[in-house]
């Protein structure tokens, strides 16, 4: 073989290979945002849509479905904690499976509920799965695509979670009576995408030698916090209180809920664009045009009651701001510790849902003192705080150097990831 055989051989591997990682690359992808559906979406958040036919069946009142709905919340952060210690230790593959494997047993026993009790395991495992999910797929996206394109990558599967609300919302709409045989039908996906996740995912994190040391304290982290936990706090206007003022200001019913819950996921959808957006314009605008879209949401529900499609626009807009948000957060959160990006992602959900827990009584001391104007004017008033602090302008643009140059980083990462 000459030498230009011998050239164009190694060309045409080279080209194979390189569609392969890209193969890889996608089929990671997909398997990572099918996860935060399931977890976000089907394990999440139907239990609130499905809530008054359990609660019929079940013969729950008020205060025991409450409780239920804490142990979730409780159960999603010990699962982000736990995630924070066991992706560096077991790696992604692990963690991403374990969160598969709790939302395919939670979704399973809500299927077969029969006491408050079981309820509340069953809740408390999809609340699990939920905490164990995001921390996984961001030390996989930083085994497996090149720095550049990974604020793309990071912010498709953030938007898992507006398909995962559509997912829940549509069959809520349709067989909302039928709850149990719909938990057994999203136990049976669940267990699908856990399998997927099992082919997809890289075994092992990258070794910290291969990473550089991380700072303990990275400038910004109190600013990331601040701005995370007040968008929490702001957000449970609508995902605690929001049915229940579009039920009791504004007369909806159950399918009109349903409705309304489906238009916030289409809304989310357009998170796909919040990691070109941030490359294009920066993160410190994504993130508070995101603040200003849910703003806008409070005002137009404020505002309900003048014009037939204002509740329906203040969903639309509110699923649209919050999701872009989070996925900002998780790209400024990731930028704050580039050799942790488990950590990075995780730390902003778990303030999110910090603020959430903070949020909850407060607002509902608001609106029972205030009304749901007042109310929902001083969660836009925690928005406008919360978009004063931002990052960089072009801070996930910027790939952290070790010695060997970006080369010799992404080798080294390669080596680890895809360890035994």
């Amino acid at each position: 073989m000459d030498n230009r055989q011998t050239g164009n051989a190694v060309g045409r591997a080279g080209s194979r290979g390189h569609t392969d990682m890209r193969a890889g690359r996608a089929n990671l992808v997909g398997a990572s945002f099918a996860l935060t559906a399931l977890a976000y979406g089907l394990a999440r958040f139907a239990y609130g849509l499905l809530l008054p036919q359990i609660r019929a069946d079940l013969e729950l009142d008020t205060v025991v479905a409450g409780w239920i709905g804490s142990a979730a919340f409780a159960a999603y952060c010990a699962g982000v904690v736990a995630a924070f210690f066991a992706v560096p230790r077991s790696g992604p593959r692990a963690v991403a499976v374990a969160s598969g494997l709790c939302a395919t047993l939670g979704m399973g026993l809500m299927a077969v509920a029969g006491s408050a009790p079981a309820l509340g395991l069953a809740m408390g495992l999809a609340g699990i799965s939920t905490g164990l999910a995001s921390p996984p797929l961001a030390a996989a996206v930083a085994c497996r695509v090149p720095a550049s394109d990974r604020p793309r990558a990071n912010g498709a599967i953030n938007a898992g979670t507006a398909a995962g609300i559509i997912l829940s919302a549509l069959p809520a709409l349709a067989f909302a009576e039928a709850w149990r045989d719909l938990y057994l039908g999203f136990a049976a996906i669940a267990a699908v995408v856990t399998l997927w996740l099992w082919r997809a995912m890289p075994g092992h994190a990258p070794e910290a030698a291969a990473q550089g040391k991380a700072r303990a304290w990275p400038r910004g982290l109190v600013a990331l916090s601040i701005a995370a936990a007040l968008m929490g706090v702001a957000s449970t206007a609508i995902w605690t209180f929001g049915a229940d003022i579009l039920r009791q200001d504004l007369d909806f019913d159950d399918e009109r809920i349903a409705l309304a819950w489906l238009i916030m996921g289409a809304g989310g959808l357009l998170s796909v664009a919040t990691g070109p957006g941030a490359n294009r314009f920066g993160l410190a605008a994504i993130h508070r045009v995101s603040l200003t879209l849910m703003a806008l949401s409070m005002a137009a529900l404020a505002a309900a009651p003048l014009a037939e499609l204002l509740p329906h626009a203040a969903m639309g807009l509110f699923g649209a701001g919050y999701i872009v948000s989070c996925g900002a957060l998780l790209l400024w959160g990731i930028a704050l510790f580039p050799h942790r990006p488990d950590l990075g992602i995780g730390l902003p959900f778990l303030l999110i849902a910090i603020g959430q827990m903070i949020g909850a009584p407060l607002f509902g001391a608001a609106l029972e003192a205030a009304g749901t104007p007042l109310a929902l004017a001083g969660a836009g008033v925690a928005l406008a705080v919360a978009a004063i602090p931002a990052p960089a302008r072009n801070r996930i643009r910027n790939a952290p150097r070790t010695r060997g140059g970006l080369a010799g980083r992404a080798k080294a990462q390669e080596t680890a990831c895809h360890a035994p």
